[in-house]
């Protein structure tokens, strides 16, 4: 059988009107997955994928090649004295630099993981905390391979400005040559390259919000909404222009924004040069009005496009679940499901296609391991064999008659339009077009090319994902701003005033307390592993793993909701959970507490005991579960004043859930709430 990676690599535009970037995302991911994705597989003969470009990350990348710092916010902050920076530039910088997943990025790294569970920092130590932030964004590549990295690295401590200047300068030179790599591949045969319209818009929506309706009957869609189609058609052409002048070659393939498609979009595609385009199996299976996956296998033929439909399933186990496994096991798991695609039929084609970036600073090395075990795996299994776009387009092809509408999240469009915040965004651009086409003709090219840069950058897919209660992030209200603020210049450029609301804030002061909320009083619950009392747990903590989300879609797990809190003596927590699905595997929940080296199982037994005290720890600690799960620690065992908290939850041996889902709970021992109380 056949097995096709396809691998999305994309940063959104960060660039406000100055041109500078306000977020350092594109320069981290450089150093640590664009090159380091192809270079795996180069390791490894013979083995083959396809790497999804997209534009705006072509544009950003580029900016670093001669003077990073004047480009992006972030590095030019780093490379500023530190005495220099005000208050909100401080802390922001501190935001940055604890954003890290601590446990696969930070706690590696002795001095990183000391830093980051400070709260304040010395002169000395905050510019220690810059550099190490750095360092742990580097590649297994630029660890392995360069020496300024693994120097600097062993230095742990004390860094100078020299370093800095070094470092920087090591780093500028290797992103310099990321797109060289790529083109050097593609001519041994080893990758195929494509590219997604300019802004990574939702294509369907610029044609007609509508598809969205087509995609859900039940999404609300924004009054008085008009056709962006002349948008769209810029998006595909400066697309390609762009990969031309960047690859030497035109794309003959796009990957619509989030696989978003319908059937305007997929004929507007192919009219300007596309062959193929890729997208989820939902899509698939509403297209056909079957869940048959063994139609999935192979690429179909919709009015003359080829078309490929994902493995919804295996390339969530790469994106989301093998994380939390060991690299063998993953690996074995993964190969025993593409030999059940294989019995049913020798000529499959199975299509595995995600972010070829977001996925790994969660895992161990940076997915190393995982990748190395991989690659060598498939390379020793005689019935699988990789294929890139290019021989993808040579397979025979089904023909599909219909082409249903929907995106990879779910098979819908609710991502980016529904919700009131996404609604509004669109609204924005929608009373800005219509201003504009108002006054358009009494402008001169120059500044109609300027004013339809900012629609562009308006229309990116990136700000309505961050819009709604569906995803967090703790730089929301930057990405809001951001968005914004294009519109707010196509009002400056025409010399309009723009409307007072457009400064408005579309995210209304969310932030972590949205998901989080923490203790507000002492609590004492009785531990009986039933959900049977409100007012035990009135004043606690509250983490809302289900809406825990970063720049992924994903499924949590089963845990939904974690309370916390404490008394005098103790410390509690409780676990709403999906109890059916606990109940119907052997499920074990692993309590870690740094740094006095507490480890704990507790294996669930619904059909027996119910309730666990600890036998190997000197810390009594109790669990009880039944309509939910519920801990208590007792403290008189416990030295420490800061105690950071995990806990794991497993299934048959394999990790599926790790909470809190952004890292690791601090609960100072010693609280008192007086900075909390409320009436």
């Amino acid at each position: 059988m056949n097995l096709a990676f396809i691998w999305h690599m994309h940063q959104p535009d960060y660039r406000d009107e100055s041109g500078v970037m306000q977020m350092p995302w594109v320069f981290l991911h450089a150093i640590k997955d664009y090159y380091d994705m192809p270079w795996m597989i180069s390791r490894h003969s013979g083995l083959k994928a396809t790497f999804n470009i997209t534009p705006s990350l072509i544009l950003q990348l580029k900016l670093y090649y001669e003077n990073p710092q004047k480009s992006d916010k972030f590095l030019n902050l780093w490379l500023q004295d530190q005495s220099s920076l005000d208050m909100q530039n401080y802390k922001w910088m501190i935001k940055i630099c604890k954003s890290v997943p601590y446990e696969t990025m930070a706690a590696s790294i002795e001095s990183y993981s000391r830093l980051y569970k400070k709260e304040s920092y010395e002169d000395g130590e905050f510019f220690d905390l810059q550099v190490l932030f750095i360092l742990s964004w580097c590649g297994v590549y630029l660890r392995t391979n360069s020496k300024v990295v693994k120097d600097l690295l062993a230095k742990q401590r004390g860094y100078t400005y020299e370093d800095k200047l070094s470092l920087l300068e090591e780093l500028r030179e290797f992103i310099s040559g990321i797109f060289d790599y790529y083109i050097e591949l593609k001519k041994r045969d080893t990758l195929s390259l494509c590219t997604t319209p300019l802004n990574h818009p939702i294509l369907p929506l610029l044609l007609d919000v509508q598809s969205a309706i087509a995609a859900n009957p039940s999404t609300n869609t924004p009054e008085y909404s008009i056709s962006l189609k002349e948008d769209a058609v810029l998006h595909i052409q400066k697309a390609k222009d762009l990969f031309v002048k960047t690859f030497g070659f035109l794309p003959d393939g796009f990957w619509p924004a989030e696989g978003a498609v319908d059937e305007k979009s997929a004929a507007l595609l192919y009219d300007y040069g596309a062959e193929w385009i890729a997208t989820d199996e939902d899509i698939l299976f509403r297209s056909i009005s079957s869940k048959k996956r063994a139609a999935l296998y192979t690429p179909y033929d919709c009015n003359g496009m080829c078309i490929c439909f994902r493995d919804h399933q295996l390339s969530d186990l790469i994106g989301f679940t093998y994380r939390f496994w060991e690299a063998k096991i993953a690996v074995k798991d993964f190969i025993s499901s593409l030999l059940l695609i294989d019995k049913t039929d020798k000529s499959a084609t199975a299509f595995v296609i995600l972010d070829g970036e977001n996925a790994w600073e969660f895992y161990e090395n940076n997915a190393f391991y995982f990748f190395d075990e991989l690659y060598k795996s498939i390379n020793s299994t005689a019935w699988l064999n990789t294929l890139h776009i290019e021989d993808i387009k040579k397979l025979p092809r089904k023909k599909l008659n219909k082409l249903a509408a929907g995106s990879w999240i779910g098979g819908k469009l609710d991502t980016w339009i529904g919700q009131r915040e996404k609604n509004r965004a669109w609204e924005l651009i929608f009373i800005t077009k219509r201003d504009y086409e108002h006054h358009k003709e009494s402008f001169d090219d120059a500044l109609n090319a300027k004013i339809t840069e900012h629609f562009l950058a308006a229309e990116s897919s990136d700000w309505f994902w961050w819009y709604g209660d569906d995803h967090y992030t703790e730089f929301g209200l930057e990405y809001d701003a951001l968005f914004r603020s294009h519109l707010i210049c196509i009002y400056n450029l025409m010399q309009i005033e723009p409307p007072f609301d457009f400064f408005e804030p579309i995210i209304q002061k969310r932030s972590s307390k949205d998901f989080w909320i923490y203790p507000q009083s002492h609590i004492s619950p009785h531990i009986n592993g039933k959900n049977d009392s409100f007012f035990d747990w009135i004043g606690c903590g509250v983490v809302y793993e289900s809406k825990f989300y970063a720049t992924m879609d994903r499924k949590r797990g089963p845990i939904k909701k974690m309370l916390y809190g404490q008394d005098f003596e103790n410390i509690y927590f409780a676990f709403e959970a999906d109890m059916d699905e606990i109940k119907n595997f052997d499920f074990t929940l692993r309590t870690i507490i740094d740094p006095i080296g507490f480890d704990e199982e507790v294996s669930f037994d619904f059909e027996g005991k119910k309730e666990y005290k600890s036998k190997k720890s000197t810390i009594a600690y109790e669990v009880a579960y039944e309509d939910w799960v519920e801990i208590k620690i007792a403290k008189n065992a416990i030295k420490k004043q800061k105690l950071y908290f995990r806990f794991e939850l497993s299934k048959d041996d394999m990790v599926i859930q790790v909470l809190p889902g952004f890292g690791m709970l601090e609960i100072d021992t010693q609280s008192d709430f007086s900075d909390r109380w409320f009436v």
